[in-house]
Order: structure tokens, then C-alpha cells, then sequence
């Protein structure tokens, strides 16, 4: 069975563009987002992906994940029927000793969101937290996508 164990961070300054090696554009949808469970619709760049999640831990660190990638072409009929609601980012990627922090730019409704997830091979594992990291946001469920889709940040008090 395919487990995320990742955790997730505010970010404090911009020093990540510096150090990222990668980025990329992400636009992605929900077909399903209720509690517990969602199947999302990601495009990154030229790349289409389906992904269904479980419900998170108490924590909200580990869940069930399936994600398999698919042609572009039914991505982007899969995001028509998505509905309300999208989100749009710029992925940056940044080495911190033996992990990858994704650093997420939001867009759009979200813009002004800066946010670091870092995955994890288990959940005792204590990755190397690079110098632009705050605030740790792990299972906080107003930080997940989908729920940003429903409440965009640029909506927050």
C-alpha cells in the first residue's frame, strides 16, 4: 500500500529560488474532495496526473496515496469536470541534506501563500529544515489544497 508521510511548513522568505535546483507550473483540480477522501487532477508543465488520497492520521502526517500518471490530452478533459474551484502554483525544489522540500508558490485566489511540504519515509524521521522555514502547518487542514480550492487564502480574516 502506498503511504505520504510528509509534513508541512509556512514559508518565511523568498532564499528558496536561490537554492532550488528545479520549478515547475501546477494547476490542479478536485473531482472529489471530501473528508477523508479526494481524487485530484494535476497537470504539471506537459505531465497529467489522477491522484486519490485517504484520510490523514490524527496527525494529519500519513494517509493512503494513488497517484498514476496520465495522458495530458484526458488531463485537461479530467480539470473541465473538476468544478469550482482550482489551484495554480509555481513548484520549487530544494535539496536540505538527504530530502526535497517542494516549495509551493500559490497563485491566483492563493497568492501570497508560500508553503513547504517535505515527504518522509517514516514519521519519526527528522529531515535537515532549511533556513526559510517557519511555522510547521502539518495537519492543519486549512494548508491542504483541497480545502484552498473551497477557501482561498486571499479569503482568510
Amino acid at each position: 500500500m502506498a503511504l505520504e508521510i510528509e509534513r508541512k511548513f509556512l514559508v518565511l522568505n523568498d532564499s528558496y529560488k536561490r537554492e532550488s535546483f528545479s520549478h515547475s507550473h501546477i494547476q490542479q483540480g478536485y473531482i472529489c474532495r471530501e473528508r477523508g477522501k479526494t481524487v485530484r487532477i494535476r497537470i504539471r508543465d506537459d505531465r497529467a496526473y489522477i491522484t486519490i488520497k485517504g484520510p490523514s492520521d490524527q496527525k494529519g502526517l500519513v494517509r493512503y496515496e494513488f497517484e498514476q500518471e496520465i495522458p495530458l490530452e484526458d488531463g485537461q478533459k479530467l480539470m473541465e469536470l473538476c468544478g469550482s474551484g482550482t489551484i495554480d502554483k509555481v513548484r520549487w525544489l530544494v535539496k536540505s541534506g538527504q530530502h526535497t522540500f517542494e516549495v509551493d508558490e500559490f497563485l491566483g485566489e492563493n497568492e501570497g501563500l508560500v508553503m513547504a511540504e517535505v515527504e518522509l519515509k517514516t514519521p519519526d524521521e527528522t529531515p535537515k529544515i532549511p533556513d526559510f522555514i517557519g511555522k510547521e502547518v502539518t495537519g492543519d487542514r486549512r494548508y491542504y489544497n483541497s480545502q484552498l480550492c473551497a477557501h482561498p487564502y486571499t479569503t482568510w480574516e
